[in-house]
């Protein structure tokens, strides 16, 4: 077996593709992390405030999940801004 030399691995990394992203890592967050996320925040809920009978602490904390899914959604879009911005600007102008 030979060794390779500097410009045989200098080929080789060549030929590898030079596209970095973070595309795999954001696809991996959004199918794995944020289910079981929402799965423990929904029990949570349920063990902390459903089997007290305490309805009104469970909703509150409801309403901070939901704005907290909406700020995840905001941050794994690309053109939400633009769309939300767009909607706020047709409630003004009535278009």
């Amino acid at each position: 077996m030979t060794t390779p030399t500097l410009m045989t691995l200098v080929d080789l990394a060549q030929q590898q593709p030079t596209n970095v992203g973070t595309t795999g890592v954001r696809d991996w967050i959004l199918n794995n992390i944020i289910p079981l996320l929402l799965l423990v925040v929904a029990l949570l809920v349920l063990w902390l405030g459903g089997g007290k009978g305490d309805n009104a602490g469970v909703m509150r904390r409801l309403g901070g999940v939901i704005v907290a899914l909406g700020i995840i959604g905001l941050a794994v879009t690309t053109d939400a801004g633009q769309g939300i911005g767009r909607w706020i600007a047709g409630l003004f102008t009535g278009g």
